[in-house]
Parts: structure tokens; sequence; C-alpha cells
């Protein structure tokens, strides 16, 4: 017996040990846990980024400077492709919830049926940054900032443009719209402010609108349509290039010249549209930028370390005519 209690002792040693160590192992997960989203030990900023899709060449050259943004500022980054539907969008959002990330951010693919989602995300405590597009949400607490462009600035420089390009012409001027993905807000801001600015000149006339989803695909198709409704078209404005250059093909099938027969006006500024521009092809472009990468990572370390940040942050952008684009294009990084 005696020999008997002697070998138990040091079992009992060992099961003392590791009983504290396993005990301080669940006391790390635990601190771990209470401190927000990421592995146990990982300092790194967990990101979750939902994106509308890739639809155009904006959109991917978007997707780029994000996740090269996030990699240089050592976020871990897990991002989804909505591929266009908010269903999507939601199911992703709600992932990152599950998860525990530190930061959500998306664009959303249209402005509205965000409410429910965005409080579940407050109520979990990971803040909420808008980029690229807003929602219409009158809850403005459920989300810390939206980061992008000013898409009734963009739309009304447009028309503006277009007012004095044509103040010199007789009798009624025909434009026909080729609008985003129906619902979203570059979509329906574009719109607006081009509407706003040639309402300066009555013989402005937008004789049809449709969509054409932001896609080369959908602005071919409704450009089609459009011509053969349409026997005298002057203007094509084109709420992206995408769909602006999708157009020419059906404009060049047509038998006209794009940027003589027909004035085109497009918005973003992408190397394929900035080449089509300085090519005479289109005739004005309205910037919107798509490198929004730096600046989200930087509102993300901010937003997570609880400090204030501005609840509407604007990227700065620009015009191009021709001879602009020609001087920009050696330069052009998306």
């Amino acid at each position: 017996m005696r020999n008997m209690r002697m070998s138990l002792a040091p079992r009992r040693a060992v099961a003392a040990l590791a009983a504290v160590l396993l005990a301080g192992s669940v006391a790390a997960c635990g601190n771990s846990d209470t401190g927000g989203g990421g592995d146990s030990g990982n300092d790194k900023i967990v990101l979750g980024f939902s994106q509308v899709g890739a639809e155009s060449g904006w959109r991917t050259a978007n997707t780029n400077s994000i996740k090269e943004a996030a990699a240089e500022a050592g976020f871990e980054l897990k991002f989804d492709d909505a591929q266009q539907k908010q269903e999507n969008q939601i199911k992703a959002i709600r992932n990152y919830i599950q998860q525990k990330v530190d930061v959500i951010a998306f664009s959303p693919v249209v402005e509205s049926g965000w409410d429910t989602v965005l409080k579940e995300a407050k109520d979990a405590g990971i803040p909420v940054i808008l980029t690229d597009r807003a929602v219409d949400s009158a809850d403005k607490s459920l989300y810390k900032t939206f980061l992008g462009s000013d898409f009734v600035k963009e739309g009304r420089l447009s028309g503006e443009w277009l007012v004095e390009e044509k103040k010199a012409a007789t009798g009624d001027v025909n434009i026909v719209e080729l609008q985003g993905t129906t619902g979203s807000a570059p979509a329906n801001d574009r719109k607006q402010g081009f509407a706003e600015a040639i309402a300066a000149d009555p013989k402005l006339k937008v004789i049809a609108s449709q969509s054409g989803d932001f896609t080369r695909a959908g602005g071919k198709q409704v450009m089609e349509q459009f011509l053969k409704a349409h026997p005298k078209i002057d203007v094509l404005f084109a709420h992206n290039d995408d769909m602006g250059l999708g157009a020419l093909e059906a404009i060049t099938a047509a038998g006209k010249v794009p940027g003589k027969d027909i004035t085109i006006i497009t918005i973003d500024a992408v190397k394929d549209g900035m080449q089509a521009l300085a090519d005479g092809k289109f005739n004005f472009i309205a910037e919107c930028s798509p490198l929004l990468g730096p600046q989200l990572m930087e509102l993300a370390k901010k937003v997570h370390a609880g400090e204030e940040v501005a609840p509407r942050i604007e990227t700065e952008e620009t015009t191009f005519t021709q001879e602009q684009a020609k001087e920009a294009l050696p330069n052009r990084k998306y």
C-alpha cells in the first residue's frame, strides 16, 4: 500500500498542474471573446467587407484598392462579393456579426431595406461604415460614417456641361439616359443631379431613360433599343463609363459616329472610359474615384478605437474633357 501511495503522488501533482494550465487557457479565451473580433492573440483589426459585385471596371478597381490598403494597414480582411444581390449582402453582414469582426464596411447594392441588419450589428457592438453608396435609413446611429462621392454633384456637373455645350443649339436636343442599377444611390442621385441641371434649358429633353445595370452588356442592349425606338438622338447620358462603352458598340453598329452624331457624357473616369474620351468617342466625363481603400482603413482604425468621425466624408474628384483626358491618361491608376 505504501508503494501504491508513493506512485500516485506524482500523478496527482501532474493532474493539479494540468488543471491550473487549463484554467489559464479558459481565462485567456474568455478575454479574447470580450475584447471584440479577431482570434486569440491576434492584434490585427478584423474588417468584414461586403462588395456590391464586379459589374464594372470601376468596381474592380475599388475592390483592388480595398484589398491592397487592408494588407498595407495590417488588417485581417474578410471579403464577400454580393453579386449585386441585397440578400447576399445581408447574409454576409450577419456572418460577420456571428464571427465577431471588429468593423463592418459595405457598399450597399440598393438604398432601402437595411435597418434590421444594421440594428443587429449595432446591438452586437460592431461599428459599420458605408462606402461608395449610401442607405436611406432615418436612424443615422445605425452606421458611423459614409465614405464616398457626391453622386448628385456628379450628375449636376454632367448636366451643367451639357447646358453650356448646347446653348447655341436650335430646336429640341433629344437626350437618352442609361441609368445604373434600379434603386441604387448612384442611379437615383445622378439622375436627380442631371435633371436639376438641364432644367435650366427647356430645349434639353430626356426622351428615354432605362437601367443598363452599370454593365457594358446592359448599356449595349438598352442603347440598341433606344436607337430603334428613337430616330433622332442627340445626347447620351450614361451613369457610368461601362454602360457608355457598351453603348458605343450599339451606336457604331447603327452607322452613327459616337462623339459626333451623338454627344456622350459618362461618369467614373476609369481608364477605358478616359481612352474613349481622349479618342473623341466620349465628350465629357465626371470623375468618381474608386480608390477608397486607404481612407477606409483610416476610418476603420478610428471607429474601432471609439473615436468620433464625421458622418459624411466626401472623396475629392474632378471632371474631364478630351484634352484633359489625354493629359491624365499616362498616369491613370485605374
